[in-house]
């Protein structure tokens, strides 16, 4: 069963708020227990962890950003 637009908000809102700052925590935890002597070596160790966290959720964010597509079209600017 899909999501539907207002519950895509919801999740993506949760992931933002509680899952985000957990997943950065993990990330750093485990940044820190290898701590690779390279500078270049960490930095792709960063780049790489910052990019895998929304790949799971790309389903999630994808159209967020514009309006619901369920919702009754406007006639004029400001309608409520």
């Amino acid at each position: 069963m899909a999501l539907s637009y207002k519950g895509r908000r919801r999740v993506a809102l949760l992931v933002l708020v509680v899952g985000l700052p957990i997943y950065i925590l993990v990330a750093s935890v485990l940044a820190t227990t290898i701590a690779p002597e390279s500078v270049l070596v960490t930095l792709l160790l960063y780049v790489g962890l910052g990019i895998v966290w929304i790949l799971p959720f790309k389903s999630v964010f994808k159209g967020i950003g514009q309006e619901d597509p369920n919702a009754t079209p406007r006639r004029f600017d400001d309608d409520p």
